[in-house]
């Protein structure tokens, strides 16, 4: 028995000293690592830089298998508003907001991109009012001015998108107005079901693509989040002109 227990008390021991001694060689990376990283402070901006890489990267890889899994909502629904012939060589896809500053800073450059290439562009705009009441009365104004002159829309949109503040009823109804649309017609068509419809449709079509904010463009097999102009021009030239 007494055997027993000197065994013990020496494996003990020995677990003890094992112990220590992986606990002392922790310690010396512990402080090896926080020494290098006080004398290399950028290696954190580095690993901060290539994990929002990595992030921005797997979003890409969602957004862009979201929106083939579902590029017919996206490129042909006849309920939605285009400009530009339907056989156009680039079609572009746009979720924006009438109130959304940056996508009205993107609007003069869809309006430069369809004039330089006239006849060869098609855009598709994907009613998108995220930013509170007033915006979704004027996406309601915009269909129903579809629905009523398809011919206007392109105009229509331009003045609502260059309308600025407030963006209310009686700035809407003069703005139809004058575009040759009598406000009493304007508001029964925004008053249609199927307009309530519409917007709830591309409400859903965004969740399940993943479109948190506006504008947000699909051209092609290009998913391009934001008012990011250096890269739009790039990839409409590389379509139409490379």
């Amino acid at each position: 028995m007494r055997l027993l227990i000197a065994f013990a008390a020496c494996f003990a021991l020995a677990a003890c000293s094992a112990s220590s001694e992986e606990t002392r060689a922790e310690d010396d990376f512990d402080q090896r690592v926080h020494r290098y990283i006080v004398e290399n402070p950028e290696v954190i901006e580095e690993a901060l830089v290539a994990l929002q890489q990595r992030a921005r990267a797997r979003e890409q890889a969602q957004l862009a298998a979201g929106a083939q899994q579902y590029r017919d909502a996206l490129f042909a629904d006849a309920r939605d508003p285009a400009v530009g012939p339907e056989n156009a060589d680039l079609t572009i896809v746009e979720f924006f907001d009438y109130r959304c500053p940056y996508c009205v800073q993107v609007n003069d450059w869809l309006t430069g991109v369809m004039e330089r290439h006239e006849g060869r562009v098609r855009v598709v705009f994907k009613e998108l009012p995220l930013l509170g009441a007033a915006s979704e009365e004027a996406a309601r104004a915009a269909l129903a001015v579809w629905a009523l002159s398809p011919e206007i829309y392109g105009d229509f949109h331009d003045a609502l998108m260059q309308a600025g503040q407030p963006m209310n009823a009686e700035r809407i109804n003069q703005i139809a107005a004058e575009h040759g649309i009598e406000p009493d017609a304007l508001r029964e068509a925004m008053a249609a079901p199927e307009i309530e419809e519409h917007l709830d449709s591309v409400y859903q079509l965004a969740r399940s693509i993943g479109v948190s904010g506006t504008p947000f463009f699909i051209i092609g097999d290009e998913i391009i989040p934001g008012a990011d102009i250096g890269r739009l021009n790039r990839i409409v030239a590389a379509a139409l002109e490379g």
